[in-house]
């Protein structure tokens, strides 16, 4: 073996070539953006090189900070608060929903446990003495539960939300009255005296059975008290709430029921008559038959139970807290709604549907908690594909070691991430625990794959330990730019004021960040170890044993081989052929490196033809590409491995697609896929409905499925609050009122019952105590100084009209025959709205109740007593000026979101109108706290994406310093988000919040499909053709397999029991990732041809007549010649070849390396020419 001649000698025999011609650059300078890139790489390149001198301390300082932030999980919250989730955050919503709690407090005044009924066959009628007996059925069993807790038992009677509760000063009757006080049970049972089975409480009274509702007659009872207590004024009270005889006054759904009263008047008959879901009605409004029917139990909040069972004899010895009370109602509610649900046979001609508050808070729960089989399953299945994908016959090669590392890398990057996003008080929420997870790993694993390809193309010649900095100088400034706008997407899609998304963008972002970190500082790290590992012939994974490859090279100086022969034992020849030319005396050379032979056999026909072969050079060196990766060469391996996609892409797929006709079918095929999308978008429907997250085939799902169909009915209120004077401003209350009840979704109520606010009832109540007021003074029970013989209601009349609302007189008599509590205009005078308004709120507890009014501040308690003459008690306290009331209404027939903005829209037009007459008003309620984001919601997502696309072509122009290359990824980009929008309304996928982060999100997603072939076609010399082949052939592998990991760790949301999981997280993230895949590896490069920008190095050839041709050889044999693809201005063809006998450990020792080659004097080095543009580095010293 000869060894190379000395440093600055030509070979022998071969004179030193004149000095060819040198890149150009166009414009005849080296542009600015050459430049700023090259600087850039050389931080990434010192940056690596300082990785690998410092690799297991970079290691373990990473891991060290990544498992701090990672402790950060054990603080991690997990909000399922709805409204917290769900209200935009400082919208006028939020605002709204803060005043009320600021007023009202936190919590509702009760919460709703509801049974429907609906037949197994679709259509039947449910008004039948069989269908209403099941659910009598169902509802008492449900009305029985009870559970034992604290060693107590609670039962409905106890826990039930009681409206209205009368105050009595007799003691004994209070108690009683307390027992016997019905539980607010609104069901179609109440119109039978079966209703009464639903009601537990019972009094005792000596010499009578026990007093239940099925056999209380209050009339009767009222009389049997009357000797031995004054109960005038609940007389009074029950006869305005027109209670009568209660249930035994009511028709039997059974007659034949041995315990139905023979007051009811169907003793002996039957009759069925309800008020139902579905119902049909002949002309005359008769009902005829109904399909669904609904049983809804009230419950008092934790508060209010806990207030009322505090200080009692009865809890006393447990401890009583709120939280407590908490605990009862969840377990009473869960006990509701399994009972109600197993007591129908199977078999049964009807089905009951159960649900309670507690069953939604369930719901929330799992969906928001994190499944560990299916993190573990997903995370497992990326190892092995990250494992298996990067391994190797050539154990020099093979990185299965480093696949599994750099998956592991991303996990840990992940749960700091997620650490990190708990220490700054970021909620997590079932976005959070169902998908982030999967997401982070999918977009994390492809940077890892795409530093895995570069550094295993690092090109020959380079020292071993620069080999980590010559990999980030490949390969930083893609996945900067990739991580960059990811990170840019997800602060972008933090636009969406819905709290819920916005945490989980915020987190998206911070993860991506720390993965960024993670792939661009740590990562580095496992790869030099790995290769210090290859250096060491150890095998891979497996790194304990010693690899039995063997590597001995042999350097064979340019010269022919006698008799065509190979030495024994030679498996595999490389040749690698330098032409140089000698043209004009500017002293300036040209370098092309042809593709390396495997055998001393023709090459095989390039498919892409002889272009692929001409003089070109490439700036690839300074953006992670490497043209030299077909030098590599392994020892003889199985056919089948031979095969890989970088081959596929510049054998098969490049050819095929950069045809002329391919072109023109890729452009047609994309846009009639982009027309589909416009058509497809104007299918997209606005909402999101809860059966849409509740897994499908549940019960809980049927309960929602039954009632958005037949009870579609919403509790609103609308809430007047403080600054202007309730007093002074009747008229416009009433009038906000009358135009609130006239929206098409408001229900009206029953022209034989008056309207359900408090200024009505407040008004009628005047008006009733005015009448009995007038009646007394005309029969003189009342005169100017007395009122001692008047009723009840009379005497109230007469305290109230006395007053003046004056603190110096506050008492005025002589105003009795004149004043009237109400105008004729129905107005209630101003000097005595707020002194009425506290009369009422003692006097007429149920008329309060049923008004929901709700004020604030409360007026004061002032108890009433006829009898009671003197100065201080006919001195009524004004209540304070109001802040808050609220009118209540009900919204019907809202199925769709369009029927939800129709009313909401239609509310908010009502309460402005009535801000200019001086009231300040808002609506209330579900719809208007979880459908009003709609108003405004496709607004938000346009102008989040277009601040989106913006963003990334300044990212992408900063970058690539090329705008016109980031006006054509930012024009696929959009393609693919409008794409995106399309097929989502061929899948029935509706637009909300979510799969508007997600929409906005693809925007970031995509540049991991765009960006790196744009770089391989920017940084590359030739025709469009030729550069956009080159571009796939060094992105085809990484960017396919970034692609297939994406999609693995989107596979095991596929297995979530959530529906909406499944279709709008899974599928809608499985469409853009393949959706990026064909926009990035077949419109854009044929995009790129077609309007791809120009190279940004152009190299200049000059005609030389002069060709030196190299002498003869001596003998006959295999001679080196030109070949005939060489441009006939090359004057000198130099041949160099490295002969392995098997592959050796690193890629670069058996790679003719840059100091072997013949040496020239520094002015003519070829190699110092091979790139067309410098090169800001130096060398790393040596590891250690």
């Amino acid at each position: 073996m000869v060894g190379p001649p000395p440093q600055g000698e030509p070979p022998r025999g071969r004179p030193a070539p004149a000095r060819p011609a040198a890149p150009q650059i166009l414009g005849g300078s080296l542009k600015a953006p050459l430049w700023l890139r090259a600087y850039f790489q050389g931080l990434l390149f010192s940056l690596g090189c300082g990785i690998q001198r410092h690799c297991g301390k970079v290691l373990f300082l990473g891991l060290l900070a990544l498992g701090a932030l990672a402790l950060g999980l054990r603080v991690a919250v997990i909000e399922t608060d709805l409204e917290q989730l769900w209200v935009e955050v400082g919208s006028q919503v939020s605002q709204e929903l803060r005043y009320t709690k600021e007023k009202l407090g936190e919590e509702a005044a009760y919460t709703s446990q509801m049974l429907i009924q609906t037949p197994r066959q679709e259509g039947e009628n449910v008004l039948t003495p069989e269908a209403l007996g099941l659910h009598l059925q169902a509802a008492l069993t449900a009305s029985k539960v009870q559970v034992s807790l604290y060693g107590k038992s609670w039962d409905l009677n106890k826990i039930c939300y009681k409206s209205g509760v009368p105050l009595i000063e007799n003691g004994m009757i209070e108690r009683m009255i307390e027992k016997l006080f019905p539980c607010v049970i609104l069901t179609p049972l109440d119109c039978f005296w079966e209703g009464a089975k639903l009601q537990g409480g019972s009094a005792y009274l000596p010499g009578r059975p026990d007093i239940q509702w099925t056999n209380l007659d209050p009339e009767q009872l009222l009389e049997e008290l009357g000797p031995f207590a004054s109960l005038e004024g609940f007389r009074e009270l029950l006869d305005k709430a027109q209670v009568g005889q209660a249930y035994v006054g009511r028709p039997c759904l059974h007659p034949d029921d041995l315990h139905c009263p023979p007051s009811a008047p169907n003793h002996h008959s039957r009759q069925e008559e309800l008020l139902l879901g579905g119902m049909t009605r002949d002309p005359q409004g008769q009902l005829l038959r109904a399909e669904a029917l609904q049983t809804t139990f009230l419950l008092m909040s934790p508060r209010q139970l806990y207030e009322h069972f505090r200080g009692d004899y009865q809890t006393h010895d447990i401890g009583w807290s709120e939280e407590q009370a908490a605990t009862v109602l969840q377990a009473w509610q869960r006990r509701f709604v399994q009972l109600a649900q197993e007591v129908l046979p199977t078999n049964a001609s009807q089905q009951v549907h159960a649900f309670s508050s507690t069953t939604l808070d369930d719901i929330l729960h799992a969906f928001s908690e994190v499944s560990v089989t299916r993190v573990v399953g997903g995370y497992l299945l990326m190892l092995a594909y990250a494992c298996v994908t990067m391994l190797r016959w050539d154990c020099a090669q093979s990185q299965g070691a480093v696949g599994l590392a750099g998956v592991l890398l991303v996990a840990l990057a992940v749960a700091s991430g997620l650490g990190l996003c708990a220490l700054l008080d970021i909620a997590f929420n079932a976005a959070t625990t169902q998908v982030l997870p999967f997401l982070a790993l999918g977009i994390g694993v492809d940077d890892i794959f795409l530093l895995a390809h570069a550094f295993t193309e690092v090109p020959s010649g380079t020292p071993l330990q620069e080999h980590t900095g010559a990999c980030l100088q490949r390969t930083g400034t893609s996945v900067a730019l990739t991580s960059i706008n990811n990170m840019v997407a997800f602060f972008m899609a933090a636009l969406v004021p819905i709290p819920a998304l916005r945490a989980f963008s915020l987190q998206a972002a911070i993860v991506v960040s720390c993965t960024f970190a993670v792939v661009m500082l740590v990562f580095p790290a496992v790869l030099s170890l790995d290769l210090h590992r290859r250096h060491s012939q150890r095998l891979d994974v497996l790194c304990c044993f010693s690899s039995p490859c063997s590597a001995r090279v042999i350097q064979i100086l340019p010269q022919e081989l006698g008799d065509r022969t190979v030495p024994v034992g030679i498996t595999r020849l490389t040749a690698t052929v330098q032409a140089f030319a000698h043209c004009e005396a500017s002293s300036q050379h040209v370098v092309t490196i042809l593709p390396p032979q495997t055998h001393l056999v023709s090459p095989p026909s390039d498919p892409l033809g002889s272009e692929l072969f001409i003089p070109g050079g490439s700036t690839r060196d300074l953006l992670g590409q490497e043209e030299g990766t077909r030098q590599k060469i392994a020892h003889r391996s199985p056919p089948c491995a031979c095969w890989n996609l970088a081959r596929f892409a510049r054998y098969q797929f490049a050819p095929l697609l950069l045809q002329s006709h391919t072109k023109a079918l890729v452009l047609v095929l994309f846009g009639a896929l982009l027309g589909l999308s416009l058509y497809g978008a104007t299918l997209v429907q606005d909402g999101l409905a809860l059966t849409d997250v509740v897994p499908r085939g549940t019960k809980e799902h049927a309960f929602l499925s039954a009632q958005l169909r037949y009870f579609s009915l919403y509790e609103v209120a609308l809430v007047t609050q403080g600054g202007f004077d309730y007093a002074h401003s009747q008229r416009a209350l009433f009038d906000l009122h009358q135009r609130f009840s006239s929206l098409k979704a408001v229900l009206p109520p029953p022209t034989s019952q008056p309207p359900r606010t408090w200024l009505h009832y407040y008004r009628n109540w005047l008006q009733g105590i005015q009448a009995a007021f007038d009646q007394d003074w005309a029969a003189g029970r009342i005169t100017r100084h007395s009122y001692r013989n008047a009723s009840e209601d009379g005497a109230l009349a007469y305290k109230l009209l006395i007053q003046t609302g004056d603190t110096q007189e506050p008492l005025d008599f002589s105003q009795l025959p004149t004043r009237k509590l109400v105008d004729t205009e129905g107005l209630i005078p101003p000097e005595l709205f707020y002194s009425g308004l506290t009369v009422w709120v003692n006097s007429d507890p149920l008329g309060l109740a049923a008004s929901q009014a709700n004020f604030y501040p409360p007026p004061p308690e002032w108890l009433h007593d006829k009898y009671d003459t003197t100065g201080e008690n006919l001195r009524i306290p004004a209540a304070q000026p109001l802040e808050f009331a609220q009118f209540p209404f009900l919204l019907r027939g809202l199925q769709s979101t369009a029927d939800f903005v129709e009313a909401i829209e239609g509310a908010r037009a009502a309460c402005a109108e009535a801000g200019r007459a001086g009231v300040r008003a808002y609506p209330s309620g579900s719809p208007f706290l979880f459908w009003e984001q709609y108003l405004g919601l496709r607004r938000c997502f346009l102008l989040a994406v277009g601040i989106l696309l913006v963003c990334t072509f300044l990212v992408c122009a900063l970058l690539l310093l090329n705008p016109w290359m980031a006006g054509l990824i930012v024009l696929v980009l959009a393609m693919m988000t409008m794409e995106l929008f399309g097929i989502m309304g061929f899948l029935g996928i509706k637009l909300s919040a979510i799969p508007v982060v997600i929409l906005v999100a693809s925007v970031g997603i995509g540049v991991e499909f765009t960006v790196h072939v744009a770089l391989g076609f920017l940084t590359t010399q030739g025709s469009r053709s030729l550069r956009a082949a080159h571009a796939l052939e060094h992105t085809f592998a990484p960017v396919t397999d970034g692609a297939v990991s994406t999609l693995l760790g989107l596979l095991m949301l596929a297995g979530s029991s959530f529906d909406f999981i499944v279709r709008y997280f899974f599928m809608v993230l499985t469409v853009l990732t393949v959706l990026g895949l064909l926009h990035g590896l077949v419109l854009l490069p044929v995009l790129l041809s077609i309007l791809g920008p120009p190279p940004e190095v152009v190299q200049v050839y000059k005609e030389n007549t002069e060709v030196l041709n190299p002498p003869a050889p001596q003998g006959g044999g295999l001679r080196w010649g030109v070949p005939p693809s060489l441009h006939p201005s090359f004057a000198r063809v130099t041949t160099s070849m490295t002969v392995a006998l098997h592959p050796p450990p690193l890629p670069g020792a058996y790679i003719h390396p840059a100091s072997d080659e013949p040496a020239w004097p520094p002015s003519t080095t070829p190699a110092a020419s091979s790139s067309s543009t410098p090169i800001s580095r130096g060398p790393c010293p040596a590891t250690g």
